[in-house]
């Protein structure tokens, strides 16, 4: 099972969370991009473009921040962090 915690931070708090669970027999990087654009669904968001420090930042630690610069709309929120939990 692949499973990808998707959380929207402000002020170091946690404001809300989705955990994605995908059992297809889909790519690595395909799952990371369903469940991305599943967790931009849960929080009505649009997805967020992967800058180059992002890519270099999930290739290390399995773990991404996409910040305002990486939403075209404007966000209420700090960060929206996505981390997989597990492969």
């Amino acid at each position: 099972m692949f499973r990808i915690w998707g959380k929207e931070m402000k002020d170091n708090r946690m404001i809300r969370d989705i955990v994605i669970c995908d059992e297809t027999d889909d790519t690595r990087t395909h799952k990371i991009f369903h469940a991305l654009d599943q967790i931009c669904y849960e929080f009505d968001l649009s997805v967020p473009i992967w800058l180059d420090a992002t890519i270099d930042e999930f290739k290390r630690h399995a773990k991404a921040r996409f910040y305002q610069d990486s939403f075209m709309d404007s966000i209420e929120f700090d960060y929206l962090e996505i981390q997989i939990i597990e492969e």
